[in-house]
């Protein structure tokens, strides 16, 4: 390349390129068309054909408003100076394919799409402020320090708009105020700083918006405050080693999940509360939290479907307070919740807690309160929520709480249960409360006792053998017929008749039922403790 060839602004650069000064050439006319600079002058530019370096100097190439015409065609290139473009506006995408660079920045910039895949930048790579209207593809690429994309516009509907897989940072992934139009793929990414999407709008209606499916994020994941997002947003099988954070995001994916992130590991809090508002379903089936997972204050609407799946969800403490109800099912089958937060007024109208565990309950509710509670269930007769209700007030010393939800429980299985086994249930429940409610036995011992005493005061029966039977005594008679076991040696020495001997056959009948439903009731209630 000849100098004589070069055009008024590369003569410019020719001479500014070993000193790293900037050049910033301006239209000839307020509104004439912007100085022009050919791709391929860039290309050699920075490959060696400018002038050598004198001592001292640091070749740069800072260039600034200038169309940049052709491909700038890099590809598998070292590139040993820094390049800094700004406000510039190229016809074609550039390729960088495998090149190497020091420290490359791009800002306020307009691109058809950029193809990065497998560049290594051992310094910080930006691409701020910019407008894309092609993918930009960052596939396996290593950024040895931050990675800044804020406030920069990528327009590829239906399509990767970005595409980085297996990127690689040594800083930050700075997302702030960006917006993707169609997919942003980040599948297998290892951040080792701060995963930051503040401000952000995803945008891919009926597709996916996000799929950062196993990212390794080393400090905190934040989508909040302001980011908002159409489409399905996948986190599954994340690992966050600090914070999760979606405070103030919008998610919109009506009639399907909004967001996904199943086997996720955030090792301090997931923060999906204090102002999130949700449009579909949110997924967390089998993610581990090391302190809290907050919904406090957020909104949930998926009515078509589970609104929140909490399925073996692992947390040290929970927060379930929404700032309304949340519309549809919550599923936390064998979830361990740890502390469980929640309030009445916020409870679903579907709720799923088979084989569900807590440590504590802290808002302080009756058992009558927390049966309503459970009766939210939809799966039917499930025996575990009882016991793990009962564990939970028999921790605080409330045994009557314990036991008033342990006769709910079998009243909720009679109910599945044939017609005479329910029969059976029933005289139970009346007499005993399934064990529950052992009082009940005394107080119809009592009522039965004074009965027949009354009676056989009136009408005392006939002795069987004149003269060898022992003195009559109505109360001990009446007790001899209702205790099955102990005897008095009245009932053996008189004989009732009349309406006597049917009262007497009711006696020992009622005595032989009490008994049996005491002792089935009370080895079932012991057999639980």
């Amino acid at each position: 390349m000849r100098l004589e060839e070069l055009g008024t602004t590369e003569r410019q650069l020719w001479h500014s390129y070993a000193r790293g000064h900037r050049v910033a050439p301006r239209p000839a006319t307020p509104r004439g068309p912007r100085p022009s600079v050919r791709a391929e002058f860039l290309a050699a530019l920075l490959l060696g054909a400018g002038p050598e370096p004198g001592p001292g100097e640091r070749p740069a190439l800072r260039l600034d408003g200038v169309s940049v015409t052709g491909t700038l065609d890099l590809e598998f290139a070292e590139v040993i100076a820094p390049v800094a473009l700004t406000d510039c506006h190229f016809d074609e995408a550039p390729l960088l394919r495998g090149a190497q660079f020091r420290e490359l920045v791009l800002s306020d910039c307009v691109l058809p799409g950029l193809s990065a895949d497998t560049v290594q930048v051992r310094g910080r790579m930006v691409l701020s402020h910019c407008r894309l209207s092609g993918p930009l593809v960052l596939t396996r690429a290593e950024i040895h320090s931050d990675l800044d994309l804020r406030r920069t516009v990528i327009t590829a509907p239906g399509r990767d708009a970005v595409r980085a897989v297996r990127l690689s940072t040594g800083g930050d992934l700075l997302c702030t105020g960006l917006t993707v139009h169609g997919l942003t793929r980040v599948t297998g990414a290892v951040v080792a700083g701060e995963f930051d999407l503040e401000g952000a709008h995803l945008s891919n209606p009926g597709g996916t918006a996000l799929d950062a499916y196993h990212v390794h994020v080393t400090e905190d994941f934040t989508f909040h405050p302001g980011f908002r997002s159409e489409g399905r947003l996948i986190l599954s099988g994340a690992q966050v080693a600090a914070a999760l954070g979606f405070c103030g995001a919008r998610l919109s994916n009506p009639g399907d999940i909004a967001l996904e992130a199943v086997d996720v590991t955030v090792h301090r809090n997931a923060d999906l509360g204090l102002g999130l508002t949700v449009e579909g379903g949110v997924q967390l089936d089998g993610t581990r939290v090391g302190t809290l997972l907050s919904f406090r204050d957020a909104t949930v609407d998926h009515p078509s479907g589970t609104a929140l799946s909490l399925r073996l969800v692992q947390a040290r403490e929970t927060d379930l307070r929404t700032r309304r109800p949340i519309n549809g099912t919550v599923d936390a089958g064998n979830a361990q919740l740890g502390v469980l937060h929640d309030a009445p007024d916020t409870w679903p109208t579907g709720l799923r807690l088979a084989h569900t565990a807590y440590d504590a309950l802290a808002t302080p509710l009756t058992a009558g309160e927390r049966l309503a509670w459970l009766r939210r269930g939809t799966e039917g007769y499930v025996p575990q929520p009882y016991e793990q209700l009962a564990a939970a007030y028999r921790s605080l010393g409330h045994e009557d709480e314990a036991r008033t939800v342990l006769l709910a429980k079998q009243r909720h299985r009679r109910s599945a249960l044939p017609a005479h086994a329910r029969l059976w249930g029933y005289v139970q429940d009346a007499t005993v409360g399934y064990g529950y409610r052992p009082a009940r036995a005394a107080l119809w011992i009592i009522a039965l006792l004074a009965l027949g005493a009354s009676f056989f005061s009136a009408h005392p029966p006939a002795p069987l053998e004149a003269g060898k039977a022992p003195p009559f005594s109505p109360v001990f008679y009446a007790l001899d017929l209702l205790l099955p076991v102990i005897g008095f040696g009245q009932k053996a020495a008189f004989a009732p008749h009349g309406g006597g001997q049917l009262l007497a056959h009711t006696l020992t009948v009622a005595g032989w039922i009490l008994a049996t439903t005491l002792t089935a009731g009370v080895s079932r209630a012991l057999s639980r403790q």
